[in-house]
């Protein structure tokens, strides 16, 4: 069974503005030049528990205080900034995956989420879940209706 991350996605008040911000991070990798242009997110320390992440993990995003979207984790990969301090980039897929919105405190850093707890995709509610506002998915799934 896959383990996943979750992180706070501080600065972006909703997932177009998360997406477009992965554009304009890929189109200045092609526009460096560099080949296979990747999503990527920079930590200081490497997960302990990698094998399970690349086992079709996910990193879920926490937007406003609601986990709303998901990528995929593609691959770890450890190294050094310019200063010689390590680092670990979290590559992840391109494709943002719309979830159950679920409300989550303010916390440092990334947490693991074991599969079980994670937020359902909201594809697999049907076509007209998906068109739903975050802040009424939030309200209706608090009821118990979603």
């Amino acid at each position: 069974m896959p383990l996943h991350l979750i992180k706070l996605c501080v600065g972006v008040d909703e997932i177009d503005e998360l997406a477009a911000w992965q554009r304009k991070r890929l189109a200045q990798q092609k526009a460096a030049g560099v080949k296979k242009p990747s999503l990527r997110h920079l930590t200081r320390h490497k997960p302990r528990r990698a094998e399970e992440l690349l086992d079709g993990g996910s990193l879920y995003w926490v937007i406003k205080g609601l986990v709303r979207v998901r990528q995929r984790i593609t691959g770890l990969k450890t190294g050094t900034n310019d200063k010689g301090e390590a680092r670990c980039a979290i590559h992840l897929d391109r494709k943002l995956v719309r979830v159950v919105p679920r409300q989550m405190r303010a916390f440092q850093g990334w947490r693991y989420l074991d599969a079980a707890d994670a937020p359902r995709d909201l594809s697999t509610l049907g076509a007209a879940a998906a068109d739903i506002p975050p802040k009424m998915a939030e309200e209706l799934r608090a009821l118990g209706l979603l």
